[in-house]
């Protein structure tokens, strides 16, 4: 299992005849998006469209601050306006880090950035609303958040993820590596398109005759690539490892990491003597590889 989750070039052409199976129904078009300038917004419009940032309006708490829901004078649209907590070490280079990337970047699967805030010492994002939430609450929420998906749905979120990944990775100049790929970061609109979200951990690729870029390891237990945490040296393989297991969980419902075992989800298939999980792993494998045209 181990050869998917570090994107062996081998897969590319394994698989480059095979038929694919799953999904064949399924639209795999590209979702159409609109390219439109990030606006800046004072602190007292993002205080109203909160209602003065209400707890009611609190949708989640991630490591960087509040994220609420918001509804824009005059234009009436919903977005989520992330108010971004920087008294803390790096609070304020994440904050920059996101809107450099966003502002970067432009593709139907990545997160549309409607505006941002930097007055005084408040440091707060607008993004585009997403109804669906996001893949970790389909796949792992609890019961009464916890929507049942598909085989189709679950490959069109897997097919929109890679194509994110794809446009970042060899569309994108300079190149970007994503390092924070979870489903908890892939978020899903009405139709369940994917589309990636939080680039405060992203990096630009490296330039020149450079092969890696050497930074300090960050991520989330279970989704970082071994050599980039036993080294420091972060290439684009650090986001097709943490796409294979993201890719896993699609497949086997299973989180990436069970705390109360301390067995990883790479640990789990690999031991499991379950030939089902193997061979619909093949299968999903082949389909993505038949319908993107996408080589890491």
């Amino acid at each position: 299992m181990s050869w998917l989750c570090c994107g062996s070039s081998e897969m590319s052409t394994s698989f480059s005849k095979t038929q694919s199976q799953p999904g064949e129904v399924m639209n795999s078009e590209e979702p159409k998006t609109e390219r439109r300038e990030a606006r800046s917004f004072t602190f007292q419009e993002l205080a109203n469209a909160t209602e003065n940032f209400s707890s009611e309006n609190c949708v989640d708490i991630n490591s960087f601050g509040k994220v609420y829901l918001g509804e824009l004078e005059g234009t009436f649209e919903v977005v989520t306006v992330e108010k971004m907590v920087v008294d803390r070490s790096g609070g304020a280079r994440e904050f920059l880090v996101k809107v450099l990337m966003l502002s970067l970047l432009n593709h139907p699967n990545l997160i549309n950035l409607v505006g941002y805030c930097a007055e005084g010492d408040e440091r707060i994002l607008v993004h585009e609303y997403l109804p669906l939430g996001s893949l970790e609450k389909h796949l792992h929420g609890g019961s009464s958040n916890r929507k049942h998906l598909d085989w189709d749905t679950r490959m069109k979120i897997a097919l929109g993820t890679a194509r994110g990944l794809e446009y970042m990775h060899h569309a994108a100049v300079p190149a970007v590596i994503y390092r924070n790929l979870k489903p908890s970061n892939i978020l899903l609109d009405d139709d369940y398109n994917a589309k990636l979200s939080d680039f405060g951990l992203s990096k630009l690729g490296p330039s020149g005759d450079k092969l890696h870029v050497s930074v300090l390891v960050r991520g989330t237990l279970g989704y970082i690539a071994p050599e980039y945490e036993k080294t420091g040296r972060l290439t684009v393989k650090a986001d097709v490892y943490s796409f294979g297991v993201v890719l896993l969980e699609l497949i086997t419902g299973q989180r990436a990491a069970d705390v109360t075992d301390e067995q990883s989800l790479i640990s789990w298939v690999s031991i499991s003597a379950n030939s089902l999980v193997t061979d619909i792993l093949l299968i999903y494998v082949r389909f993505l590889h038949n319908r993107l045209l996408f080589v890491f």
